[in-house]
């Protein structure tokens, strides 16, 4: 522990974070890229975001660059923007003393308020994990590592600063990083980090669903969200972000279908090809919504009014766990609906559901739908063979279908209208 020189090189480092450092340290302030940046520059990666800790407060920081904003009020910070490109900026913190505790944090010990600014040292030890709290000082070459840290990222170990169950207790969205670094980085938990994990996974309730959801994203679409997800099954975190999703894995083939979706995100990020939140929660909700579907047909409802309703109902449920702003859950029951459309391939429906607007994400759904055990008559098949035909093949397909009109759905139809206006008369 201590100070080291030469563990990184200076041009490795992102020029604006440089820059920010630089202007700070030439102000009187101290300086320096710190956090998950640094970890990753040790292992040979290439961050994508870049940290700097200062002595300098927020307006103070603001002050020095005009290309810059604070946001937060948990937690204020700066953003320093280079184009597209942001570097962020936080103020040392100190530690939070007894008068305080009542109106900083909650009876379960979680953090509310965190604007209480400290020294070099303090900040050091109100950092999470030991491997997130190496500090470095460009214009000195100055690597400084007070707990450990560096011995942590060599021997690939997470580890707490300070008390497991006090720290996740001050943030259990902790436990949700812990889960995220094991699956990007490949390290293990220590074991008092992970008995204190197994058992708080409940403290999440208390943590706003805007949050949530933004920390669904980072676990599921940074190119790890495969085994973000085993990891998040194996220490009992899963069922506490998606809980009906939890209780269908051992009876459906959900596990298998979330697990295909993820991988296939996972390939596509790899690949740089756009991803969307929505078909993640298109895969992770399935099952429950299917389950709620048939509860309602079983009902007596029909089948179109019940595919609209249980979307509706399992969208709302999740949203007292996880948000899931309009713009993705929009898409996912446009992908849901469009399941049981994709059978429908007579006369010119197999044309017009080709121009749909979400055919490709329902096609590939499907696809994901039979991989993961589902059986659908060779579907998926017949919409990959429809696509690369030409028209005349196409027209082909459709015709050897044969007949497709539909049965007497029209009955239930007005049986059902008929009890909906008895209960609106009652």
């Amino acid at each position: 522990m201590g100070e080291s020189r030469g563990r990184l090189a200076r041009d490795r480092i992102n020029t604006n974070a440089l820059k920010v450092v630089t202007r700070l340290t030439e102000n009187g302030y101290q300086a320096y890229v710190v956090g998950g940046c640094v970890r990753d520059l040790l292992l040979g990666k290439s961050p994508k975001d870049y940290d700097v800790a200062t002595d300098a407060h927020p307006d103070e920081v603001r002050d020095l660059f005009r290309n810059s904003r604070i946001v937060g009020r948990r937690f204020r910070i700066v953003h320093v923007r280079f184009g597209r490109e942001v570097v962020e900026v936080a103020t040392f913190r100190a530690p939070h003393n007894e008068a305080e505790t009542e109106a900083h944090f909650n009876d379960d010990g979680r953090i509310l308020e965190d604007n209480i600014y400290g020294t070099f040292d303090e900040d050091v030890h109100r950092r999470d994990f030991t491997m997130n709290a190496l500090y470095y000082q460009p214009e000195t070459d100055t690597l400084l590592d007070e707990v450990g840290g560096l011995a942590d990222v060599e021997t690939g170990k997470i580890r707490l600063i300070g008390e497991p169950e006090n720290r996740f207790r001050e943030d259990p969205v902790r436990m949700l990083r812990a889960i995220r670094f094991r699956a990007k980085l490949g390290f293990d938990i220590d074991d008092a980090a992970e008995s204190a994990l197994r058992r708080l996974g409940y403290l999440l309730q208390d943590i706003p669903r805007a949050r949530l959801f933004e920390e669904v994203l980072k676990l599921f679409m940074n190119g790890h969200g495969e085994r973000s997800f085993e990891e998040l099954v194996e220490f009992d975190l899963f069922g506490w972000l998606f809980p009906d999703s939890r209780r269908l894995l051992d009876s459906t083939p959900a596990r298998e279908l979330i697990r295909l979706a993820l991988a296939s995100t996972d390939t596509r990020i790899a690949a740089d090809k756009p991803v969307t939140p929505a078909f993640i929660y298109a895969a992770l909700l399935w099952y429950p919504f299917l389950e709620e579907r048939q509860s309602l047909i079983d009902d007596g409802t029909p089948m179109l009014p019940a595919t609209y309703e249980a979307a509706g109902n399992i969208l709302a449920k999740q949203q007292l766990f996880t948000s899931i702003p309009k713009r993705f859950s929009l898409p996912v029951r446009e992908i849901w609906n469009l399941q049981f459309r994709l059978p429908a391939r007579f006369g010119k429906k197999a044309f017009s559901l080709l121009e749909h607007k979400r055919f490709r994400a329902a096609y590939d759904f499907l696809l994901l739908r039979e991989s993961a055990g589902e059986a659908l008559d060779g579907l998926g098949q017949w919409w990959t063979e429809f696509q690369e035909a030409d028209a005349d093949q196409r027209q082909s397909m459709v015709k050897a279908l044969g007949g497709g009109k539909r049965g007497p759905a029209t009955g239930s139809r007005r049986r059902y209208r008929r009890r909906r206006r008895a209960r609106t008369d009652n």
